[in-house]
């Protein structure tokens, strides 16, 4: 497998929900209002022998009327339109804000960004989505999955082409889902925000922004230990020094 880590950039968050850019060479963390905690936001491509896999799909974006995720992919010689699968861990505006775009000349209507792919989302997460709205959703970018053809929307845990294990684990918000891709003899894991950051995989760190932090930190351990006994990579979508690691 080849893993390609399509870093959005750093940025702050407070308790305002806004993702804020931030300069690891010139700004101040201090500046920035109590609590703020400083992350990157880091989807992933991974090429494997059957597919081009994005796994979580960035803030959404734009440079230059693109969007950012895309000229990331296209930086790494991956054709966006040749993505084959989405893998969503969950819908917070972090990590789904690229799961569609506005069309170009028709303000107001929106696509798929990856119109080739199929994406694969738990139903329940995107019924809660609604439930729970701003301001860690943005349903506007949302509305698009709910009939398109190109969706497939999972009930609780299984596999996907014999090679993609998926798994709800609740913890960071109630229907979050982690996944593991093996092939080739090689196990990728992505943990999205149950297992964000390294420093967190190796502390009994309980955060008070997840839905159940004791769970996260609790399955944070067990993946730790099961990880290095197996060999995992693990990719961590939040962490500003370590996109993954390669465990032994």
């Amino acid at each position: 497998m080849k893993i390609i880590p399509l870093s959005e950039g750093s940025f702050t968050i407070d308790k305002s929900k806004l993702f804020v850019p931030f300069d690891t060479q010139k700004d101040d963390l201090q500046q920035r209002p109590v609590g703020s905690l400083l992350v990157e936001v880091q989807p992933f491509a991974i090429i494997t022998a059957e597919d081009i896999l994005v796994v979580d799909t960035g803030l959404g974006f734009e440079i230059d009327g693109e969007l950012q995720i895309h000229r990331n992919l296209r930086a790494a010689g991956i054709d966006p339109a040749r993505v084959t699968k989405v893998l969503m861990s969950h819908l917070h505006k972090d990590h789904a804000g690229g799961v569609s775009r506005e069309v170009k000349g028709r303000p107001g209507t929106r696509e798929l960004s990856f119109p080739n792919a199929t994406y694969y989302v738990q139903r329940k997460e995107l019924e809660y989505a609604y439930e729970k709205g701003p301001t860690s959703y943005i349903t506007d970018e949302l509305d698009i999955l709910k009939d398109s053809p190109k969706v497939v929307f999972l009930d609780g845990n299984g596999v996907l082409d014999g090679y993609i294990k998926y798994e709800v684990t609740g913890a960071h918000c109630p229907w979050h889902q982690v996944f593991w891709i093996v092939d080739g003899g090689e196990k990728v894991f992505f943990g999205g925000d149950v297992a964000p950051q390294l420093q967190q995989m190796k502390s009994r760190f309980v955060a008070k922004y997840d839905y159940d932090g004791k769970k996260a930190m609790e399955l944070r351990q067990q993946w730790w230990e099961l990880g290095r006994k197996e060999g995992w990579t693990f990719l961590f979508y939040h962490d500003i020094r370590t996109p993954y690691l390669a465990s032994s």
